[in-house]
């Protein structure tokens, strides 16, 4: 758990600004969205009411809502000390893995196209897409697809699903470090759901990361269906995410 807790901390910087506060990597993107803005504490974390009430200031000068995110088993004593000085805990989420041996390979389904993102027209589509079936809005600005294109050249993978030539949903994985990467943001269009797109999705990107040499791959589900859907691709629960935040 710490060696993943440790690839987050590598990984969840690049493209934002961070600051060492106390025991905490705080971090902060351009885009004001919660889900991009939030601390990492270290290891075993225990800090100080002064040290917290640093962190929130942190965040409050900058506009931005006080978070963290973190896996609980690396730091067991944070979430009381932290709900103590008024953070609310917004989810809990399981953390799952999936190892090489573990693995299953799902096809994709008849009349559904898995495919690399071969323009800036394919980035756009394909993250609108993922918005859409997240609830966010679907206009995508020329700063993001450059942002993607940059993720690119830092060796995160995208891929997406076509259905006759509509793009109807995607995922990505993040850079591989020390054998551990992120598939995050597998996402389907509400009008093509239930028919294992998802679950191919998620099988194709788990097995190029063993291919490219993961030896662990781990994702958090944002709710009990989809976690269904990562299990039947060979993931298995392997601890628990928890975020919090100060309103």
């Amino acid at each position: 758990m710490s060696a993943i807790q440790t690839y987050v901390r590598t990984t969840a910087p690049r493209g934002r600004e961070t600051e060492r506060v106390g025991p905490f990597l705080a971090t902060y993107s351009s885009n004001k969205h919660p889900m991009l803005n939030y601390a990492i504490p270290d290891d075993g974390a225990q800090p100080t009411a002064a040290e917290l009430e640093a962190l929130t200031g942190a965040y409050r000068r900058r506009g931005l809502l006080p978070r963290l995110e973190y896996f609980t088993d690396v730091a067991p004593d944070l979430e009381k000390l932290l709900v103590g000085a008024g953070y609310e805990l917004e989810r809990r989420v399981p953390l799952m893995t999936c190892a090489p041996s573990e693995r299953v390979d799902v096809p994709a389904p008849a009349g559904i196209r898995l495919r690399t993102p071969e323009s800036d027209d394919d980035l756009r589509r394909m993250r609108a897409a993922q918005n859409t079936a997240f609830g966010e809005p679907a206009e995508i600005g020329d700063a993001e697809v450059e942002q993607l294109k940059a993720g690119l050249d830092a060796g995160v993978r995208h891929l997406l699903a076509e259905a006759g030539g509509v793009v109807v949903g995607g995922g990505l994985a993040l850079e591989i470090v020390d054998g551990t990467t992120e598939i995050a943001g597998i996402a389907v269009l509400e009008e093509y759901r239930g028919r294992g797109i998802a679950a191919a999705l998620t099988a194709r990107l788990t097995r190029e990361l063993h291919e490219a040499g993961a030896h662990t791959a781990f994702l958090t589900p944002g709710d009990l269906g989809i976690g269904n859907v990562y299990a039947r691709v060979g993931y298995r629960p392997a601890g628990e995410c928890v975020h919090l935040s100060m309103s």
